[in-house]
This record gives C-alpha cells, structure tokens and sequence, in this order.
C-alpha cells in the first residue's frame, strides 16, 4: 500500500482559503475596536461636559438668588445695607472662619524696577570681579 502524502492539494488551498479570509478580516476586525475605544472616550467627554454644564447651571441659579448676591457683597466686597454699621478687621482675611489652616500667604514680589536695580548691580559686581582677576 502506498503512502499518502501528509499535505494534499485541497488542504493546501483550503489553508490558503483560510489565511485569505483571516486577513481579509483583521483589518475591519481592528477598525472596529479602535472605533469601539473612541465611542468609550467620547461618552466619557460627553459625562463630563454634562457635569460641568450642570455646575454652571447651578451656579447661574445661584447668582440670580438675591440672597446670595448679598451675602457675596458683604464677605468678598464688604458692602453693608443702608443704616447697618459694618466694621472691618483689619489684618485678617474675611475668609478666616472657614478653615483656610491649609492657605499661604503670599510673598510681596518687589517692583518690577527693583528687580532690574538688582540685576544690574549683580552684573556689576560680577563683571568687576573678573575684570579685577584678568587685569591682576
């Protein structure tokens, strides 16, 4: 009895058969989930832009409350209603009752011809020094 070859014709196109459809599906297969990952990015954006559409809603409701217009006059800006004395500490911030224990205060930046003073008095000494050291 002969024996037969391992690999015949048909198995050999059937396996072409199968890589040609195998290729022929990757790339809309890979279109489709980079697609798929793009859909989730969006509708993550989407979330977002609603929360934040939501918050400026809320806040427009609240600048058009009268009350709060007051109030915001009185602890940012210090105004008072006509006939009520109003006193003013100061030193303290008029935020000093909400727990502002985690704030910095600021350091006073010197004005703006200070600063350039300064630079040119640097750049003195240093050019005077190693004008001293090339000509010693």
């Amino acid at each position: 009895m002969a024996a037969r070859p391992q690999l015949t014709g048909r198995a050999a196109v059937l396996a072409i058969v199968v890589c040609a459809i195998a290729m022929s599906l990757a790339y809309p297969i890979r279109e489709y989930v980079a697609q798929r990952r793009q859909i989730a990015q969006l509708e993550q954006e989407k979330a977002r832009e609603i929360a934040a559409i939501k918050a400026l809603d809320d806040r427009s409701k609240q600048l058009l409350d009268p009350g709060f217009i007051k109030r915001q006059g009185r602890e940012r800006l210090f105004y008072c209603d006509p006939g009520q004395k109003c006193y003013v500490v100061m030193g303290e911030s008029p935020s000093s009752g909400r727990g502002t224990t985690g704030e910095r205060k600021a350091v006073a930046k010197p004005p703006w011809y200070e600063t350039l003073w300064d630079s040119v008095k640097a750049a003195d000494s240093g050019g005077g020094q190693k004008a001293a050291k090339a000509a010693g």
